[in-house]
């Protein structure tokens, strides 16, 4: 079984402080809590930095590497130091780089994290170059022969917008019978909601959080509140897109899959949090690896579960991505529940 994983890479430093001050302002409804920092003054590191290969679509392939599937990311670096680093690092975990493109003439994406070890949360200013040009190219993604394409959060520039190359992701899978997993941004959802329902219609899998949801059923009916916090209700909607598949996450209260026949759910299990960075993307590589390897809907929850968990116990998308035997480990510690 082989997969790309369609999106982006960069490279992640992490910062880690317990300065600044916590601002609640629950009358923003889109930032209700602000960190703080004194303008002109200097702040330590509370240990050291950390820089760890990030992007969506990498850390999704190099979770289903170290679960044993055969995996491969379409991305784009740039012709530097950072995009040498990010190709080889991605090597180190199993990626296969056929479809890793280059570009002389822009800069690899970079990401500073810093995470704010009081609130066990993180800001992440990023910089996006080479993933604004990533090329979608039937003829090359073809030639490997995968069965299954993953698409993230796509970037667009103004030669070319991260719809047109939805649509030609869409065409190939149309075309030569491939099986799609989409993950939309928050980004894309905002931008053009139309397109990723249409996007999400030719959907094998249709994974999302809960904020996504409910953006996405909100576009679909008029709904009250009280069922739009509900998560059975959000995954039988959601599913009306045409997915035959849908998952939701919710942190910490875990995630719901929906197969058109049974509502399975999973709590999380719960670690103590480093970093959360690249856990949404560790509960993709483990549902979906499970997924390829014959478990039911229950049971790739599970392995996302479990995947996501572990993730969070360290800095970065990477260092936490567990093995398949390790994984089957917790198994038993996390209990499937099937919704009526």
């Amino acid at each position: 079984m082989k997969i790309i994983s369609i999106g982006s890479s960069t490279k992640d430093v992490f910062f880690p402080v317990d300065g600044g001050t916590v601002l609640e302002t629950p009358e923003d409804l889109e930032a209700q809590r602000k960190v703080a920092f004194e303008l002109g003054a200097k702040y330590q590191l509370t240990g050291d930095r950390r820089e760890t290969v990030g992007g969506c679509a990498a850390n999704v392939a190099c979770g289903l590497a170290r679960l044993g599937v055969k995996s491969f990311c379409c991305t784009r670096v740039g012709n530097d130091q950072t995009g040498k680093w990010i190709k080889d690092e991605m090597a180190k975990m199993g990626v296969e780089a056929d479809l890793i493109q280059t570009d002389e003439k822009c800069q690899s994406d970079l990401s500073f994290i810093i995470d704010h070890l009081p609130s066990e949360d993180r800001i992440i200013f990023s910089d996006r170059d080479s993933n604004e040009k990533l090329d979608i190219s039937a003829e090359k993604m073809m030639k490997v022969g995968a069965e299954w394409i993953f698409v993230s959060s796509l970037n667009g520039n103004e030669e070319e917008s991260w719809e047109n190359k939805m649509d030609k992701i869409l065409q190939l899978v149309k075309e030569n019978n491939l099986k799609l997993i989409f993950n939309p941004g928050q980004k894309n959802i905002k931008n053009n909601p139309q397109k990723v329902i249409v996007a999400a219609g030719q959907s094998h899998i249709l994974l999302v959080n809960k904020d996504e949801a409910i953006e996405i059923v909100s576009l679909m009916t008029k709904s009250s509140d009280n069922k739009l916090n509900d998560e059975k209700f959000l995954v039988e909607k959601t599913r009306e897109t045409g997915a035959k598949i849908v998952v939701i996450t919710d942190g910490i209260r875990g995630a719901w899959g929906f197969d058109g026949k049974q509502i399975f759910h999973v709590d999380a299990l719960v670690r103590k949090a480093v970093d959360t960075t690249g856990a949404g993307d560790a509960f993709a590589s483990g549902f979906l690896a499970a997924h390829l390897k014959g478990k039911n809907i229950g049971e790739a929850l599970q392995w996302g579960i479990i995947n996501s968990s572990n993730s969070v116990t360290e800095y970065g998308g990477q260092k936490g991505l567990l093995t398949q035997e390790k994984i089957e480990e917790f198994v038993s510690k996390v209990n499937i529940e099937k919704l009526v």
